[in-house]
């Protein structure tokens, strides 16, 4: 299984004194250093952490980024002229201060269709960022996007987990027999992280604030190493 790490927050501290420290390249240099298998930004429409510098400059660092955007025509135009390895359609709210939930395919299939379409055909990977619905991963296979990244984030907050691992694991194995690659993540920690990463159909986890916090105790580089470590072997 392989572990993608979002530096996000290494944007969000650095926007705070709109300064160059800390340093996103940086960030992403020791997240690989310690095991990540690729990084993760999300450019938002506010711009609230990732500017577009960013994603210049991280593509050309790592070997395999995986962009999360709203399916825009600003955003795609972006990622058409940065090619990324992935591209992660998500929803987006200005007034959220994560990202909520899943993308609701089934009421917006003809509009993310056109824009799964017009990055793959320019040689970028979609992933669709979905809820773990048998309804939403159809849809998702009607637009032909090649992933979908189950939303994790029930899962994560419930005091009661086992009806919302459920619902991953069965998502999970219907996709890929659809023929789709199953990715995960919102919310994943330390401490609720094993029984996800048990999920033989799921293929990456991506994983961001919980590591850029646990950072802070232990450095960047063994962050990313303890959850790598939770992981199942490549």
């Amino acid at each position: 299984m392989l572990l993608g790490v979002n530096i996000d927050h290494v944007a969000t501290l650095r926007q705070q004194r709109r300064e160059d420290d800390p340093d996103l390249g940086s960030a992403a240099i020791e997240a690989l250093s310690g095991g990540a298998d690729g990084i993760t930004i999300h450019l938002r429409e506010d711009r609230r952490h990732i500017q577009d510098i960013d994603v210049e400059t991280i593509r050309e660092l790592v070997p395999r980024l995986n962009l999360e955007m709203a399916a825009s025509d600003e955003m795609i135009e972006i990622a058409l002229r940065c090619k990324p390895n992935y591209v992660c359609l998500v929803p987006e709210r200005r007034e959220e201060l994560t990202t909520e939930g899943g993308l609701d395919v089934i009421r917006n299939e003809a509009r993310i269709s056109a824009s799964v379409d017009r990055l793959q055909s320019n040689g970028i990977d979609v992933s669709l960022f979905i809820d773990p619905q048998i309804a939403q991963v159809q849809a998702a296979h009607r637009t032909g996007a090649i992933l979908v990244e189950l939303h994790t984030g029930a899962y994560s907050v419930s005091s009661t987990p086992r009806l919302e691992l459920a619902e991953i694991k069965a998502a999970a194995s219907y996709a890929k027999m659809m023929g789709l690659i199953v990715n995960a993540g919102h919310g994943l920690k330390l401490g609720n992280l094993a029984p996800v990463a048990a999920i033989s159909d799921i293929s990456e986890l991506n994983i961001g604030h919980s590591i850029i916090s646990r950072s802070i105790f232990v450095g960047l580089r063994q962050a990313v190493a303890e959850f790598k470590r939770l992981l199942p072997a490549t």
